[in-house]
């Protein structure tokens, strides 16, 4: 029985191909994933159950993880089985290409005579059953390519994209409290200037959600951190230094932010970089988002560890103070007391540690 055999895609340009028993062939280096690592070089065995390893891990990344609220109920409604391995999961994914609405890459067969203009979820349908599924875990039967490719969203709140004629929309539920938090943290973000997703109310199935516009497309795509961090060890390159080079403003406001409405969930697949698809090379971090997690660890000034440290330790008061004072506070209009209307009891701490952080302010 002979190996098979898929090509890695960047948009229309082939960067790689591999078999199912590890032997690979990079064509383009600089334009692949930033979590895929393939050694074409050495012929060895190791070398190729790692290759194999490591493509199969790659796709698993990009199906949901099935600790994801409904996640088994989605995968029982498209026909596939709970997968538990990497390589179950990756089987998910290569069915419907690897198509992912975080970046450009995709997945297929080396036979095949596929587009990039044929697959990507940018251009093509997004079935309206998905929304109720993912969100409200009903069951439904229905096609497996058109629902399948479309649950690339990693995290464990319920989750679904909408398409609008511009684009897409995310909604995310979680509960009531858990909605109301990211509202609230939303606006307080807005009263800073830091690049940053903006979450809106809205109602789905007689229940609130927040609703946010997606920060990819065709031009752009992003990467997490963790797998921005395994790049840069298999190169060499000091991370740290790199992003404080690339968007130091962005960076030291998240952690001003992160500590100003209590977010304990910063972990490093929740923040990370924007990179151009082009070149496939960073330009930014990007936009803060996710802040259905906040308002945690609230009940003293210093809050959680930070976590965006790169390995050192720090409280969140500690590393706000960090940032303020290396590129000041950058507040652009007050924070009202009325955004706190449906949180009231939250006030009282967000004046102190925004207090906090103005003294700082006035020693620099």
């Amino acid at each position: 029985m002979s190996d098979q055999v898929y090509d890695i895609m960047h948009m229309d340009r082939r960067v790689a191909k591999i078999d199912t028993s590890g032997r690979c062939k990079i064509y383009y280096p600089s334009f692949m994933p930033y979590h895929l690592y393939l050694d074409d070089a050495s012929p060895d065995v190791d070398t190729l159950v790692n290759n194999v390893t490591n493509f199969y891990y790659w796709c698993a990344t990009r199906v949901l993880t099935l600790d994801r609220t409904y996640a088994k109920e989605i995968l029982n409604s498209i026909g596939m089985k709970q997968a538990v391995t990497d390589r179950e999961r990756a089987q998910i994914a290569l069915s419907y290409r690897c198509a992912s609405l975080t970046d450009v890459f995709w997945v297929r067969e080396h036979t095949e005579r596929v587009t990039f203009s044929d697959i990507n979820l940018y251009d093509n349908h997004l079935s309206n059953a998905f929304i109720d599924i993912s969100l409200r875990g009903r069951q439904y039967t229905v096609d497996n390519h058109s629902m399948a490719r479309d649950l690339s969203t990693n995290g464990c709140f319920p989750k679904a994209w909408r398409r609008v004629e511009d684009g897409f929309l995310l909604l995310k539920d979680g509960g009531e409290d858990a909605v109301k938090r990211e509202l609230l943290a939303s606006q307080i973000a807005r009263c800073f200037d830091v690049s940053q997703v903006l979450y809106e109310a809205d109602v789905f199935d007689g229940e609130c959600v927040t609703v946010s516009r997606n920060i990819t497309s065709k031009e752009f795509s992003i990467v997490p951190m963790d797998a921005f961090e395994i790049y840069s060890l298999n190169h060499g390159r000091n991370i740290r230094k790199y992003i404080l080079n690339l968007d130091r403003h962005n960076y030291y406001m998240m952690n001003i932010i992160d500590y100003l409405t209590g977010n304990t969930d910063r972990h490093w697949g929740n923040w990370g970089v924007l990179v151009r698809n082009t070149t496939n090379k960073p330009v930014s971090l990007h936009p803060l988002m996710d802040f259905n997690q906040t308002f945690y660890s609230y009940d003293t000034p210093d809050g959680a560890n930070c976590q965006t440290l790169f390995g050192r330790k720090a409280t969140q008061r500690e590393a706000a103070l960090e940032a303020v004072k290396r590129i000041g506070l950058n507040q652009r209009r007050e924070v009202e007391r009325d955004c706190f209307a449906e949180l009231p009891e939250y006030y009282d701490m967000f004046v102190q540690r925004l207090g906090i952080l103005k003294e700082k302010t006035v020693d620099l």
